[in-house]
């Protein structure tokens, strides 16, 4: 078993141990099985980056073993400087959930922690196959744990919503099974996603791949118009469940772009990058003023999630290296800043119990070491420069100026909604003066607290201030799939 299988399989081994022996009787114990998991499951991911060659764009601590053996399908796994980042950042996060999750949850204790470990593991599996149908696996597994957190631990309409989530993105990835088992005939029986790559395909062949994945990856995203299932979600889902969603399970769409669409059908990608252009600056800047209208501090950090995920994909589909990986690293950057929005959140409503903005006001009064930490993480998400949600949208925004001023302009109105909508979140919630009995009992956060804030605004601070050690790792790969996109595949 090598690296990438274990990142794989010690959470969900973890989260089978949970599931077998932890009862609610023995919450305490069930608690620091889970902690143990998650943590040394981010240590098993540590070699990944410490072993990990520079300069070169081939895939790096491959496994492959035959799996149905009758049909060429295989367990294969690799990872290239666009996917090395999704696998730690899956695990670091895990840690953090856990950690999240210690008081608020205090029922089905061991299936609750369980089914965010299995998530990890799944999670890590989606950015790590190298096989089609092995991606697909991983790819629709992932719904299951997360529709269990939603619809058993959510709140008074967490049934619509697990249906809403299921449904949205089950459908989309039906056409996404279409397109690979077209792929699996047209390569002469292999699943192989770097053959997949190479094959010669016409152009409307292309077109109908690039939709059938866009079906797939841009509910996932979740790209303007198909974004409507993400706020009822987010509303709806446990903390820890909105923060492992806007974390990275929105990722795995924008990935999917990157190792599906782009290399498989890249004349169509360019031909239809208008399209995807147009969509996500619609993201970027509609979107945007829909979160400046939210009374819920839930809904207002979901739509602005839409936003920045708008900047991830609009990166993508501009085809320069500096866009290319402004995404990427906007995929990370809004991990960090998104899961801690929410945990926020989270801690605010342990205590008080409502998500809505007009119940709270003051709270600096009360909280002030907590909001430090909300007003650091709604300046990361503001875009502050040496905060790691600058470096990302900032590289886009060269990127998208570089390919199209105006296009490059449009997008730059993103940092005025997004410091209008946040900057108004945390006046009304946490300056002024206390405003009911609710907000004068509250209590500052606890050392549990305190480090899962930590943990993240450490992360979010080193990215903002050296991001070097993310982007080195992925340039190669970058440059690599931008020249492969540039050759035309057409016969």
């Amino acid at each position: 078993m090598g690296l990438l299988s274990l990142a794989i399989w010690t959470p969900i081994i973890f989260g089978v141990i949970l599931l077998a022996i932890g009862r609610d009787d023995q919450a305490r114990s069930v608690r620091w099985v889970a902690l143990i998991g998650a943590v040394v499951s981010f240590l098993v991911t540590l070699p990944l980056y410490d072993g990990f060659k520079l300069g070169t764009s081939a895939m790096q601590f491959v496994e492959k073993g035959s799996w149905i053996a009758r049909f060429n399908v295989n367990y294969h796994l690799g990872v290239d400087g666009i996917s090395l980042w999704f696998v730690l950042l899956t695990a670091f996060i895990n840690v953090v959930v856990i950690i999240a999750s210690w008081e608020s949850i205090t029922t089905r204790v061991n299936q609750y922690m369980a089914a965010f470990l299995i998530l990890s593991g799944l999670m890590i599996g989606v950015f790590t196959a190298l096989d089609g149908l092995l991606f697909y696996v991983f790819f629709e597994a992932t719904l299951i744990p997360m529709y269990l957190i939603i619809g058993i631990w959510g709140g008074p309409n967490k049934i619509y919503a697990a249906f809403k989530f299921f449904l949205y993105t089950l459908l989309g990835s039906l056409l996404m099974l279409v397109a690979l088992i077209y792929l699996y005939n047209k390569s002469g029986g292999s699943f192989d996603i770097l053959t997949w790559h190479k094959l010669p395909l016409g152009r409307s062949i292309q077109t109908l791949l690039f939709f059938a994945f866009f079906a797939a990856f841009a509910v996932k995203v979740p790209m303007w118009p198909v974004h409507t299932w993400l706020p009822d979600v987010h509303v709806e889902a446990p903390t820890g469940g909105s923060a492992v969603l806007a974390a990275i399970m929105l990722k795995l769409g924008a990935y999917g772009f990157l190792r599906f669409s782009m290399p498989i059908a890249p004349d169509a990608s360019r031909e239809w990058a208008w399209l995807m252009i147009a969509l996500s600056l619609t993201a970027v800047v509609y979107v945007g003023l829909v979160a400046l209208v939210q009374q819920d501090m839930k809904k207002l950090v979901a739509y602005s999630s839409v936003a920045h995920m708008g900047f991830v994909t609009l990166g993508f589909f501009i085809f320069n290296d500096i866009g290319v990986s402004g995404g990427i690293v906007q995929m990370i950057a809004h991990g960090f800043v998104s899961g801690a929005m929410f945990l926020c959140i989270g801690v605010l409503y342990d205590r008080v119990h409502s998500r809505e903005i007009a119940s709270y006001g003051g709270v600096v009064s009360t909280m002030p070491k907590f909001a430090a930490f909300a007003l650091f993480f709604a300046m990361a998400n503001c875009g502050l420069p040496a905060t790691a949600g600058f470096v990302g949208e900032w590289m886009v925004i060269l990127g998208a100026v570089k390919f199209n001023f105006w296009i490059g302009f449009a997008s730059a109105t993103a940092l005025i909604f997004g410091a209008a909508y946040t900057l108004w979140m945390y006046k009304r919630v946490y300056l002024g003066p206390v405003v009911n009995d609710d907000v004068k009992n509250l209590t500052d956060i606890n050392a549990r607290e305190f480090l899962m804030l930590s943990m993240l605004a450490i992360a979010t601070l080193y990215m903002g201030l050296y991001p070097k050690p993310f982007t080195d790792v992925m340039n190669s790969t970058v440059v690599d799939l931008l020249a492969h996109v540039a050759k035309s595949k057409l016969n």
